[in-house]
């Protein structure tokens, strides 16, 4: 039997119940920027890899301003959201060459979002043939690459969309 190793993923699994207040309004205001995978900074969002992917370049959007529906987004937010959301479609195209995209925003704790009160737009680069016996037999997901790694592949990338450079 082969053995996988993922150790980043004990955080996600035991759970982060004893963190306080809203990780998209704290990480934006850390300035740490490589440490947080926050990948780019708009004006009124950003965007930052998922620390527990669904696979490799799993990139989220989120507006700076904390609200929980698309409802309560400005027509401003929402547009630069979609622009911004596009320019990654490009960016993980450009980069990982994904066959598909997955893209998503959950709201609401019965509609599967983990952080509920925070509004974030998935986007999950496919491939085919991405999904194998490992979810199915072994509820395991193999993820081949580092967040390191992905991180540093696709900030330029995206910077670069959407900077215009």
């Amino acid at each position: 039997m082969d053995i996988v190793w993922a150790p980043w993923r004990m955080a996600y699994i035991l759970g982060d119940d004893h963190i306080e207040g809203c990780i998209f309004c704290d990480k934006p205001r850390e300035e740490r920027d490589t440490e947080n995978y926050i990948v780019f900074r708009g004006k009124s969002c950003f965007v930052i890899l998922n620390a527990f992917p669904y696979n490799n370049g799993h990139l989220m959007v989120v507006p700076y301003r904390h609200c929980s529906s698309l409802s309560e987004l400005e027509e401003c937010e929402l547009s630069e959201m979609m622009t911004v959301s596009a320019a990654c479609e490009r960016s993980l195209k450009e980069r990982m060459q994904p066959d598909g995209f997955n893209l998503g925003i959950n709201l609401g704790k019965v509609a599967g979002a983990g952080i509920e009160s925070h509004l974030h737009l998935h986007l999950v680069p496919r491939w085919s043939g991405d999904t194998n016996f490992m979810p199915v037999v072994g509820n395991t997901k193999v993820i081949p690459d580092s967040l390191e790694h992905t991180y540093a592949s696709l900030r330029p990338v995206v910077e670069a969309q959407l900077r215009g450079t």
